[in-house]
């Protein structure tokens, strides 16, 4: 069982001895999923900080995103899907939440659920750092912690050629 069901089940398996949690037992399980995907995000979210050094020799995609963002509704399930493919090859994808708002932030991951790391930049000091002026805006960086290419958007029609790239930084393709 993933980790995060193990959450749920405790969740689950507590309101049968707190009365005050029994609301619980009443949520569907696509009810339960959402509130553990919020839980989820709510934990993900709390890293204040971007420490890259933690990912030497990976290839890492640093993605900056926000709920009203309408590319990164597209961006969001490719990134992951890439995080799930290349994980094993030595991939990294770190998203940087820039939404004021973390409710907002955390209504989006519930619509669009993610495994990769999630960081919150509520005060938007990343965002400054790296100088963010269009979103999505992703920074990919090379094994050594380069810059190999800086995104602004993402468009689904490229969507191969990302992969290609990615494959590329990877050593994948030879």
């Amino acid at each position: 069982m993933p980790a995060n069901w193990s959450i749920l089940a405790a969740i689950l398996q507590a309101t049968e001895r707190c009365p005050n949690l029994r609301i619980f037992s009443l949520l569907t399980r696509s009810a339960a999923v959402s509130l553990l995907c919020l839980l989820t995000a709510s934990l993900a979210m709390a890293t204040p900080s971007l420490n890259l050094e933690r990912y030497a020799g990976k290839v890492v995609i640093v993605d900056f995103w926000a709920s009203w963002c309408v590319p990164c509704r597209r961006s969001f399930p490719w990134l992951d899907e890439m995080q799930a493919k290349y994980a094993g090859d030595g991939l990294v994808v770190v998203g940087v939440n820039e939404d004021a708002d973390a409710s907002e932030a955390a209504a989006f991951l519930a619509e669009f659920p993610v495994s990769f790391t999630l960081i919150d930049d509520e005060a938007g000091a990343l965002a400054q750092e790296y100088d963010l002026v269009a979103m999505p805006s992703s920074y990919w960086l090379d094994r050594d912690g380069n810059i190999l290419s800086h995104h602004l958007g993402f468009k689904v029609a490229n969507m191969a050629e990302y992969e290609s790239d990615l494959r590329a930084a990877l050593g994948l393709d030879n």
